[in-house]
């Protein structure tokens, strides 16, 4: 019978070597440093090494620090990937008062650190030098994590990691406690939310608490997509995107996605929800989960998370903001399907206009003249505004109705027709005739 003996070695494989013949020398156990050993070989030529057994193995969490093991050899099989030996300077440490590493991304030769209040950049397998001037140099080392630098401004990534999407070399992220979302790319860390947004990411992040930032790259749409979702049910998710190529926050979206991510020029998110589910003898909640492919042709439009949507887009008309204006129509460019549900400035507001019908008699052409709905000249569809608002002292009124909407800004609000079954309804853009208001 083959003997067993009792190997203290760690930061190993254990190789066991039984022999078809009984003779107890022939079975063996050795300490292997390679994935594929001598397994099947008679003997070993492994000479004896020295090693240290501690007993108290006690756990120590380094919040703010890294370390790296030895290397893979693909060539040799030698994998020491399992090896952090305590006696050799394998860890980094970060600056402690920025706050936990919450996240890190490799990228070509060096590697970025993310923690709470700050972002660095490790240096991998080389170091850096500085002039006399300061100026830092790389240069080769045999270092694998070199010199630690950090970029400038006071920004981290907080406590979500979630937020984080990367396409090319711009990496996106928030900073929930400066209300900020930020871009690290090559000329270092920017505002993003300062394009228009301020105020808005400042209430939003600020209110976000133990909640989560979800972020995801579009790269059909080359977005920077974000959603906001925060613990509490009282405040209401927020999902929106930016475009960097108009430097703006370009849209918001009604879903509220798990995960968000690019495959292969593909757009897809991931929804979770607790379900109950029988197993045996029991009813347990479990996680669901599915996936989605966005701008699919092959689906039915505006359907998302098992619900049916309704197309709107929300538009804004602020020219001239210090003027008191009299918006007198409404136009768009697209397809026929579009109708006006609403028209709000910060004093009237506008009756709602049809979806444009195309009349196929003379009959339905002058039924078509009374009604208010869009009218079709040039491949471009327009519409008078019809003020719905109470009159006030001063104002002259003609007829049942005020024709023009005065304001000094507007609030629009179009809707797609048969979403699900009208296929592709385009809308490229929408625009305002106005006045200076005489009152």
């Amino acid at each position: 019978m083959a003997f067993q003996i009792q190997i203290k070695y760690y930061n190993t494989y254990v190789l066991k070597k039984l022999a078809a013949s009984t003779i107890q020398d022939r079975n063996w156990y050795i300490e292997e440093a390679r994935i594929r050993g001598g397994y099947n070989n008679v003997q070993t030529g492994l000479s004896p090494r020295a090693f240290l057994v501690s007993e108290d193995n006690a756990q120590e969490s380094l919040s703010n620090s890294i370390i790296y093991s030895g290397i893979f050899n693909s060539r040799t099989g030698i994998n020491q990937s399992n090896q952090f030996p305590s006696g050799q300077d394998i860890t980094r440490t970060v600056d402690p008062s920025k706050g936990s590493i919450q996240k890190l991304y490799a990228e070509d030769t060096n590697l970025t650190i993310f923690q709470e209040r700050k972002v660095n950049r490790a240096l991998i397998d080389k170091d850096a030098i500085y002039t006399q001037e300061g100026v830092p140099v790389q240069t080769t080392s045999n270092v694998v994590i070199g010199a630690i630098q950090p970029y400038a401004g006071e920004f981290g990534i907080s406590t979500n990691p979630e937020s984080f999407a990367v396409y090319g070399y711009r990496k996106y992220f928030t900073d929930a406690r400066q209300g900020s979302v930020l871009r690290l790319s090559q000329d270092g860390l920017t505002e993003i939310s300062n394009y228009g947004m301020y105020d808005f990411f400042r209430d939003q992040l600020g209110s976000l608490s133990s909640g989560k930032a979800i972020g995801g790259y579009d790269i059909h749409n080359k977005c920077y997509t974000l959603s906001l979702q925060p613990s509490s049910d009282v405040l209401t998710p927020e999902t929106l995107s930016f475009d960097e190529n108009i430097r703006g926050w370009t849209s918001r979206y009604s879903y509220v996605p798990s995960n968000m991510f690019s495959i292969q020029n593909n757009f897809y998110s991931t929804t979770r929800s607790v379900e109950k589910v029988k197993r045996f003898n029991d009813s347990s909640s479990v996680l669901i989960g599915d996936i989605y492919e966005h701008y699919s042709t092959n689906v039915t439009r505006a359907f998302f998370y098992k619900t049916q949507f309704v197309s709107q887009i929300k538009t804004i008309f602020n020219a001239n903001p210090s003027l008191v204006k009299t918006f007198q129509t409404i136009n768009y460019e697209g397809a026929p399907n579009w109708s006006m549900t609403s028209f709000v400035t910060n004093e009237d507001q506008a009756n709602s206009v049809s979806v444009f019908n195309m009349p196929l008699s003379l009959a339905q052409m002058e039924n078509s003249l009374l009604k208010n709905e869009f009218k079709r000249k040039e491949d471009k569809y327009f519409a008078d505004l019809v003020n719905t608002s109470a009159f006030t002292q001063g104002e002259v009124i003609f007829g049942k109705s005020i024709s023009g909407v005065k304001g000094f800004f507007a609030t629009v609000l179009l809707e797609a027709t048969n979403t699900a079954t009208s296929g592709t309804n385009e809308l490229f853009a929408v625009s305002t005739n106005y006045k200076e208001s005489s009152y």
